[in-house]
């Protein structure tokens, strides 16, 4: 590239201490030009020694400064990173993410390549013990999440991506993140672009790690979450949902009403015997598919991983039928709207240190 436009990494931080350094430093270590981006970390006020890692960073670098969330949660985080700035060019990265070097350099050149308004890459899970890396190969498979940046293996338009590059103007077209979705918050913005005439574009060439969930119980409380806040996003923008995702509250409430009726009624238990037989041979059938290119050893672990996914984000997503029911056919706000850069808001270090 014959110019580098200048680029602000936004990273959305609650209690990250174990891996903030991990991701800082792969940042860092982009083969972009050191003075042609910065990076805001928005803490969501840990509890843990995430802040002081970060400052440390920040005296140490001149290029991180921190800001603070009270709101604590991710879009408010990304609402903060984005009106305070500098860049044209605005990334987002979880503070459990680490990136390939070149990750913010094919990043530029092809949103100047393809004109894109938004580009992104596959995630690629990662795990850690036994339960988590039976997790990151469930989350690999179509049959674990549908999104196809989950097991992308070409370059093409899309509905969305992991993390994501913007241009800044987008925001000032469109407006910010919807401040409202505590999970989900980046589908309902790339919704909203496409719905603006906006494109979504997907390159393999930006590569990222990911570390998913290490437990059983973090595990269901994320898809939950994701299945619970779906039900705003759908509220929101009912074209949004793709037919896939109403498959698993779908069997979540098949499975539940048969199995109240199985008492009295003959047909209810057959219904229901019919539905949890197909439903485990769907699943032992896509597990056997894993275990085959990566171990029988994952088979177990890998089917209660693929288990707990789609019966966690069915169950949110009845819950969210329920939380939610007032709000079919409200009158929805406004976006948040991108106002002029300010840092001193919210700030904790003041400027980039560096003495």
């Amino acid at each position: 590239m014959s110019d580098y436009p200048f680029v602000t990494v936004m990273i959305p931080m609650r209690n990250e201490v174990h891996t903030i350094g991990v991701c800082l430093d792969s940042i860092l270590a982009q083969d972009y030009p050191a003075d042609r981006f910065e990076v805001l970390v928005v803490d969501g006020a840990s509890t843990d020694d995430s802040v002081s890692v970060v400052e440390e960073y920040a005296r140490r670098t001149g290029r991180v400064r921190v800001l603070a969330n009270p709101q604590r949660i991710v879009p408010t985080a990304l609402n903060i990173a984005s009106r305070a700035a500098r860049g044209e060019i605005v990334m987002r990265v979880d503070g459990h993410t680490h990136l390939a070097p070149d990750y913010m350099r094919i990043g530029v050149e092809t949103l100047r390549r393809t004109a894109a308004d938004n580009v992104g890459g596959p995630m690629i899970a990662v795990g850690g013990g036994r339960f988590g890396n039976a997790v990151a190969l469930a989350m690999a498979s179509r049959f674990g999440i549908g999104a196809y940046f989950h097991f992308a293996t070409e370059d093409r338009e899309v509905d969305t991506v992991y993390l994501g590059m913007y241009a800044r103007a987008v925001f000032e077209r469109i407006g910010l993140f919807d401040e409202e979705l505590v999970r989900n918050q980046d589908d309902e913005l790339n919704y909203r672009l496409r719905k603006h005439g906006g494109r979504i574009w997907l390159t393999t060439r930006m590569r990222s790690e990911y570390q998913n969930r290490q437990s059983l119980k973090t595990l269901a409380r994320q898809f939950f979450q994701y299945g619970l806040w779906k039900v705003r996003v759908l509220q929101k923008h009912p074209r949004q949902m793709s037919p896939r995702q109403f498959v698993p509250p779908l069997f979540v409430l098949s499975l539940v009403v048969t199995g109240l009726l199985t008492p009295w009624s003959e047909a209810a238990r057959w219904c229901c015997a019919a539905i949890i037989g197909a439903y485990a041979l769907a699943l032992t059938a896509a597990t056997v598919s894993v275990a085959r290119r990566h171990g029988w050893r994952h088979f177990p672990l890998v089917l209660l991983a693929f288990a707990t996914m789609h019966l966690s984000w069915g169950t949110g997503f009845l819950i969210g039928l329920l939380r939610f029911g007032r709000r079919w056919f409200a009158d929805e706000p406004v976006p948040p709207r991108l106002r002029a850069p300010s840092v001193s808001a919210g700030e904790l270090v003041g400027s980039p240190a560096t003495d």
